[in-house]
């Protein structure tokens, strides 16, 4: 079956779709797409009028389509983090986002009008905080405000990888909610420990430089390291890695060292000497740990290596034995 032809099966669920609206006695929200669709719900905890926390569940039964409207005719920064499952939105203004599990995405908009996508069968969660103006100006300062919130249009601002300390503080609001806990400080500390981490994230100079590379471009970053991990043994070059994730070699470049702080060269020498390391305490002799990681001749692995640790490959040799 073709993509045009799966499109074309899709569910559209309009924005005036009839959805089964229940407030909570603790205080939250619950929005619910009709059975026949599959699990598709959203709740929302309003701490204040510019600080909300939005718990997304969908396990459609059928590709679906939910056309999408905001309800907040103002300035908002939203803090999206994925915690099972990909899905995508789509904007009327050609304005395209992803949201995938294990990954941070942080958006701005003031009216935003599309549509999210969810594929069949495949269960989506998402956690998000909706912070409005007022608010950041108050945390951040108006300029600072201003600079990250733009002119309205949905404008993705950042995609990476979800700390670890992002993933246990979403993790814990997560729980909070599915157990119908709300109001309490612990909740009020992980929400603005979260929002915290990812306006530092948000200083101006980040701001500018991140706008410069999408979501698709930060996916083919981290494909670049995976390329590295995976073929590491192979005599890696720039052209090979630009040709395997589709970017320039200016972009890759300048991408790699926004993404990972690094060069393409640096990376791929420390991917290979720590797992040179790991082999060589595992037991494994000089010369086959040299030609496990791409090194065809021993002497240039060991110089290498010593460079690297300080310390020559027969120094760590059968250590954990």
């Amino acid at each position: 079956m073709s993509a045009l032809q799966r499109i074309s099966q899709s569910y559209r669920v309009a924005s005036t779709h009839s959805r089964l609206v229940s407030t909570q006695a603790c205080g939250w929200m619950r929005q619910q797409l009709p059975e026949e669709l599959g699990e598709c719900y959203s709740e929302r905890l309003t701490f204040d009028d510019d600080l909300m926390v939005v718990r997304s569940r969908y396990r459609p039964t059928r590709n679906l389509i939910e056309e999408t409207v905001s309800p907040h005719n103002r300035h908002m920064l939203v803090i999206t983090f994925g915690m099972q499952g990909d899905s995508g939105y789509k904007g009327a203004d050609g304005a395209a986002v992803s949201f995938r599990a294990g990954f941070t995405t942080i958006t701005s908009f003031q009216l935003s009008l599309g549509e999210r996508c969810y594929k069949a069968g495949a269960t989506v969660s998402q956690l998000r905080l909706l912070i409005g103006e007022s608010m950041l100006n108050k945390y951040i300062g108006e300029q600072r405000t201003q600079q990250i919130l733009g002119n309205g249009n949905v404008r993705q601002l950042a995609f990476q990888k979800s700390s670890a300390a992002s993933a246990s503080h979403a993790s814990a609001l997560t729980r909070y909610l599915s157990h119908g806990v709300t109001g309490t400080l612990d909740m009020h500390i992980h929400t603005l420990s979260l929002l915290c981490e990812q306006l530092k994230l948000l200083s101006p100079d980040a701001l500018s430089q991140s706008l410069k590379f999408s979501a698709t471009d930060i996916e083919k970053l981290q494909r670049v390291r995976d390329i590295m991990i995976e073929q590491m043994d192979q005599p890696l070059t720039i052209p090979y890695l630009c040709a395997a994730v589709g970017l320039n070699e200016f972009k890759l470049k300048e991408g790699l060292h926004y993404r990972f702080n690094s060069t393409a060269h640096r990376m791929l020498n420390e991917i290979r000497m720590r797992k040179a390391y790991t082999l060589l305490e595992s037991g494994c002799q000089v010369a086959q740990a040299a030609y496990q990681v791409g090194y065809k001749f021993p002497n240039n692995f060991s110089a290498a290596f010593t460079r690297f640790f300080g310390k020559p490959p027969k120094s760590v040799f059968g250590k954990r034995r």
